[in-house]
């Protein structure tokens, strides 16, 4: 099959692909600051939302969403605040997982879980 790092890059361009056949604007992939990055941003409507793609080939040791933890989600918040601050954010926005679980090569299953979180809440 795919490596791990394969596997995550091809979860998110799966994730890109659900979000752009749903109407929405991707406006970064892989956006970086400091230590973090988030995978997806994209506009839905008017909503700015940060997406975090988890990809996994089996869910023995849990479903890929449970994999966003805390400091992940810290991270992801820190990195957001520095986007919003460098396009002067002025609306409303979110925190979105979208968990990949493949079972077979050829085949997966997708959740868009929207509001999956938000900062300070754990």
């Amino acid at each position: 099959m795919f490596s791990s790092q394969e596997l995550g890059k091809y979860g998110e361009h799966i994730a890109k692909k659900f979000l752009q056949n749903k109407g929405w604007i991707i406006l970064e992939t892989n956006w970086r600051h400091s230590r973090a990055e988030i995978d997806l941003i994209g506009k839905d409507g008017e909503i700015l939302v940060f997406v975090e793609v988890k990809t996994r080939s089996n869910d023995f040791f849990g479903s890929p969403e449970e994999f966003v933890t805390g400091k992940k989600e810290s991270l992801v918040a820190d990195a957001s605040a520095a986007y919003m601050e460098k396009i002067n954010h002025e609306w409303e926005f979110r925190f979105d997982i979208i968990a990949i679980l493949f079972t077979n090569p050829q085949q997966y299953e997708l959740k868009h879980i929207e509001d999956a979180f938000f900062p300070g809440e754990w």
